[in-house]
């Protein structure tokens, strides 16, 4: 078993207080299973990876991105402005 903590980001904090998330995951769950996971515990974040841009690390990452113990995994929503 692995634990991330998940920071979220945007309107997307508002599920989870303080904005974050620790999760216990298996060993070698990608970014896809704590996505999962998080829209398992609240149907909001469901789709989580097609409607954000997911960092591991402090680095971009995709959806198959094989997590580790003590990562931080962050969902930024999009942005946008002028």
């Amino acid at each position: 078993m692995l634990t991330v903590r998940v920071v979220l980001f945007g309107h997307l904090k508002d599920v989870f207080p303080r904005g974050e998330a620790s999760l216990s995951l298996p060993d070698g769950a990608t970014t896809t299973d704590a996505a999962d996971a998080l829209a398992a515990q609240d149907t909001r974040l469901s789709d989580l990876l097609v409607k954000t841009r997911v960092a591991v690390r402090e680095e971009f990452a995709d959806a198959d991105t094989v997590l580790r113990d003590g990562d931080e995994v962050a969902f930024l929503p999009p942005m946008s402005g002028g």
